[in-house]
């Protein structure tokens, strides 16, 4: 499914135009960056999942093409982790 087919989802959904519901998905996903990106980096939504923040430190991986032995900088990533009632859907 493609952002655009899940706004056109929403807006069918919820009574409202495509419009509106492509501004309330900006929403949400500008709202679940935000907590992300706050000390703790963590965002709940009971039922549907929780949304966290990583760090994943430095480490040493190879080039696949050369063999190489390359240095991989340390970052920041998300994790999701499904609630019950979305993994009981599925």
């Amino acid at each position: 499914m493609t952002k655009a087919d899940l706004i056109e989802a929403m807006a069918k959904d919820a009574g409202i135009t495509k419009a509106a519901a492509g501004n309330v998905l900006d929403s949400f996903v500008d709202g679940v960056t935000k907590g992300l990106k706050k000390k703790d980096g963590k965002v709940t939504l009971v039922g549907f999942g929780t949304f966290s923040k990583s760090r994943r430190k430095a480490r040493k991986g190879r080039n696949p093409q050369t063999g190489a032995v390359i240095k991989i900088k340390a970052t920041n990533v998300v994790k999701f982790k499904a609630g019950k009632q979305l993994k009981d859907a599925i």
